[in-house]
């Protein structure tokens, strides 16, 4: 991120927080709304922001998934100081990589009494949940095989070779603790929750804790949905005497029902979706701080909803997140993206649309340099008539096609009125006389220019045939696009030249 805030100096007492995500499929947009939080506290503290890769979930790994991860952070400008791929001194940082790390500690909760094997198959837990939630009883294990030994238990229903590792939640287990958005917060009651797989690999409950405490995590922030953890870890710290995080519970990020957006029904939950889309990293960053945090107060009380990391950075502070959060508002964003496109230089905005301009087949792998010539032109003039990168393609496909093999779509056609003939017979006579002429002084203005082509056409066309401005030039966009809505008409002629304009009025006339 061009903007993006550098780390003072750090001490040895600086906060340390991280993004923790699953490589399970495309990155999810909430890693990078905790991480865009995560990183404006740490750069504001001179603290360091760490990306862990909690990969224990072996049945729902795909491989790509963390480069997709990588990609998409750097994308968004989120970049981290200690990870898989930067390394640090508390690697590995992938928790698939840390497995002798877990096991002691569960050992010791064994040899204590505060964790228990169980030997229960998942056909029988399945069933278990079935007949509570069908009684409406609380869902949780009921502690088959605590107390049991493996003899004792092979002897009952349900049982499995090889035991998970569960923790034995007291009676009197703490639910209540303070959380640094939400105050002073109550969880349920946590059951017995298995600490380590059949296979080894610890359960996220287990492994954050580790990690957390091993890699010197200081704040731990994440979604509301895992404050029913909470005490399930603060738990785990007291009996492995260590000292616990701060925590900071986030709003979720809701759609326009108001429920917890997912990939599997919205295509925006997913991070590469906006990158797809066309959205500027910079408008994203902005529209997820806004999720959570109020707009920048200005010194005359308004409200200011544009504003760069850095500055979010510089003004963050725990107590001014809205614990209600809002509503994921895709409007809201296209406006944010609107108005970054709009203050983009024009040879950067041409060097952002040129990759999607290459991917919808309008320019191919190795532009000319002419290509890139006319590129920056029309930049200027769909500048400030697109939303998203994405936008620009239809737009400016019409200046890359030969004369020949431009296709005039249905609506502009249908749209076109009794005079059209007339006026594109008007226009080609009119055009023919304004001047052409190559050569001259480097840096001359061309002869066939935007303002002298207005001239001779508001001449010929709206006071020669009386035809009303507004109704003017109709025929003549739709002749020099093949469409209906298209760039600035009088620049758009200045672009094509003058030959490739008038055979594009000829062609269209023909067909009148």
């Amino acid at each position: 991120m061009s903007d993006a805030v550098t780390s003072p100096t750090r001490t040895p007492d600086a906060p340390r927080l991280r993004v923790a995500p699953s490589p399970t499929g495309d990155p999810h947009v909430g890693t990078a709304y905790m991480a865009m939080f995560d990183l404006a506290f740490a750069r504001q503290q001179g603290g360091s922001f760490v990306l862990r890769v909690e990969d224990t979930d072996r049945a729902r790994f795909q491989a790509d998934s963390e480069q997709q991860l990588y990609d998409t952070l750097h994308w968004l400008g989120l970049t981290w100081d200690e990870g898989p791929d930067v390394g640090g001194p508390y690697a590995p940082y992938r928790q698939s990589e840390r497995l002798d790390h877990y096991r002691p500690y569960a050992d010791r909760l064994l040899a204590e009494g505060k964790a228990y094997l169980c030997w229960c198959s998942g056909e029988r837990l399945a069933h278990m949940r079935e007949v509570q939630q069908k009684a409406k009883e609380p869902t949780g294990y009921d502690r088959l095989c605590y107390g049991k030994t493996r003899e004792e238990r092979a002897q009952l229903p349900g049982f499995t070779e090889t035991p998970v590792v569960r923790m034995l939640v007291p009676d009197d287990v703490e639910l209540v603790f303070d959380d640094l958005i939400m105050g002073r917060t109550k969880a349920p009651r946590p059951d017995d929750q298995v600490l380590l797989k059949a296979d080894g690999f610890p359960t996220y409950h287990l492994a954050v804790v580790v990690d957390d405490h091993e890699m010197g995590i200081t704040h731990v922030v994440r979604g509301q949905e895992w404050i029913s953890s909470t005490p399930k870890h603060l738990l785990l710290y007291r009996w492995f005497g260590l000292e616990p995080p701060k925590f900071a519970h986030f709003p979720l990020l809701r759609d326009e029902k108001k429920a917890k957006i997912s990939k599997r029904k919205s295509p925006w939950a997913r991070l590469t979706w906006f990158r797809d889309e066309g959205y500027l990293p910079e408008a994203l960053v902005n529209f997820l701080a806004l999720q959570g945090y109020p707009p920048v107060v200005e010194a005359d009380g308004t409200e200011r909803e544009v504003f760069t990391f850095a500055e979010f950075a510089q003004r963050f502070a725990w107590k001014d997140v809205n614990p209600a959060g809002s509503v994921f508002n895709l409007d809201k964003l296209d406006w944010l993206n609107g108005v970054y496109l709009r203050e983009l230089p024009t040879d950067e905005l041409a060097s952002r649309l040129l990759p999607f301009l290459q991917r919808d087949g309008v320019l191919g792998e190795a532009p000319t340099l002419g290509e890139l010539g006319r590129l920056r032109a029309l930049t200027e003039l769909v500048q400030t008539r697109i939303v998203k990168l994405t936008d620009a393609s239809a737009l400016v496909r019409p200046f890359y096609l030969a004369d020949d093999a431009l296709e005039i779509a249905d609506d502009a056609r249908a749209q076109l009125k009794d005079d059209a003939a007339q006026v594109l017979d008007a226009a080609v006579e009119a055009l023919e006389a304004v001047p052409d002429e190559r050569g001259g002084p480097l840096g001359s203005e061309p002869t066939f220019a935007a303002a002298p082509i207005e001239a001779a056409l508001r001449a010929a066309i709206v006071e020669g045939l009386g035809v009303k401005p507004k109704f003017a030039f109709g025929p003549l966009r739709t002749a020099v696009s093949g469409q209906r809505v298209s760039p600035p008409l009088f620049e758009s002629m200045e672009i094509l030249g003058k030959a490739s304009t008038l055979a594009r009025m000829r062609a269209l006339r023909a067909t009148l």
